[in-house]
């Protein structure tokens, strides 16, 4: 083979990565931090930069406020610096403070009330749940929802539904006294319960049967070849052409459903992140930069409401990441903004700066674990 016809299959082989992983990142950074300068200069806080990416700049421009808006070179974060910061963790430049002329020290992020920082700093996260909300509402009022009945096609032999009783023909009623209104109610209840024994209720000939199953984790492969692992109980559901429809929704039903989708994603996250510290799933399933570029490639060839789907998903991981009471990210300066309220005070700079290292120390050790994850899933 040529070596330029090489080179360039290969490089626009991994457009196909680049592309969409750039848009999907870039979306929820821009937005992220537009949640946090939108808030601070509400507040009369006075924003110095707003960078989409880190390293070298690529492009920028001035406001007629002095912000400098710019992209950067490294395209896996982004930061917005206010006045008073010593960098782009909002980390108290004190001595620069101490120079600063009255006027301008009103401007300065360490300067404003702790309700005002408090309010900056949360409302990073906040954006990145109003873009997933405004996401989901949009896909769904455009296209429509795709449902289908919680009715039982086949049961898996040897599966945990074959154990506890179930058959073809079924229909789920509830779950742990919870309505299944759609067969993805029942996966969604299943996959959040690894190894929890389940009450459901079906109706099988019109009359209701109580049947108890107990979902096992196991390794299943998607569309893409990706592997992962989620509790099942082993139910197909039927195929029936009747039972699979595409539902279109008003403008406020899509809104209902943006936010349910997002409250669903939140909580999920929340139960796999517990099951991690519990031993229930296993930590080699939190990815990275690679996995994210990987995924969102093969999600736009779906189409572009998946990968629009696929952005609101890790818009909602990414604001809970941000929430982990962690020094140098978002939840960490909430942690300390609360101590100050409670104190009156603020904690000491000595405090504070070991709060800081602790947390790099911590953020680093996480986007190492993540790229080792990433790098072992490539292999």
């Amino acid at each position: 083979m040529d070596f330029g016809v090489g080179l360039a299959s290969l490089w626009s082989g991994g457009l196909i990565y680049i592309i969409p992983f750039l848009f999907v990142l870039t979306t929820i950074v821009f937005f992220h931090e537009l949640g946090h300068y939108l808030v601070a200069r509400w507040s009369g806080i006075k924003a110095l930069v707003f960078s989409v990416g880190f390293g070298p700049e690529i492009f920028g421009f001035n406001d007629r406020r002095g912000t400098r808006w710019r992209l950067a070179a490294v395209p896996l974060g982004g930061y917005v610096k206010f006045l008073g910061d010593e960098n782009a963790a909002s980390v108290p430049d004190h001595a620069a403070m101490a120079r600063m002329a009255p006027a301008d020290r009103a401007g300065a992020f360490p300067s404003a009330s702790v309700g005002r920082r408090a309010a900056t700093v949360a409302a990073g996260p906040i954006a990145n749940f109003i873009l997933a909300i405004v996401i989901f509402a949009g896909v769904a009022f455009v296209d429509g929802r795709v449902v289908g009945d919680p009715v039982v096609s086949d049961v898996r032999p040897d599966s945990p539904a074959a154990v506890a009783g179930f058959q073809p023909g079924d229909r789920v009623v509830s779950a742990d006294g919870r309505p299944i209104a759609y067969f993805s109610d029942l996966q969604r209840y299943v996959s959040a319960r690894p190894d929890t024994p389940i009450a459901m209720v079906v109706e099988r000939a019109g009359q209701p049967v109580e049947l108890t199953v107990t979902p096992r984790v196991e390794t299943q492969t998607d569309r893409f070849g990706n592997s992962f692992e989620t509790p099942v109980i082993g139910l197909v559901a039927t195929n029936d052409g009747s039972s699979f429809r595409v539902e279109e929704m008003s403008a406020l039903e899509s809104l209902g459903y943006g936010v349910t989708q997002t409250w669903f994603v939140t909580e999920r996250t929340v139960d796999f992140l517990g099951q991690i510290i519990t031993g229930k799933q296993s930590a080699d399933q939190i990815g990275g930069p690679i996995r994210i570029a990987q995924v969102s490639g093969q999600v736009s060839t779906i189409g572009f409401s998946a990968l629009l789907n696929l952005a609101a998903l890790l818009s909602v991981s990414i604001g809970l990441l941000n929430l982990l009471p962690i020094p140098m990210l978002d939840g960490g300066h909430l942690m300390f903004y609360a101590f100050e309220a409670v104190r009156g005070r603020p904690l000491s700079e000595r405090i504070q700066e070991i709060g800081f290292r602790i947390g790099l120390a911590l953020v680093m050790l996480l986007m190492v674990f993540a790229f080792w994850n990433d790098i072992s899933g490539l292999v």
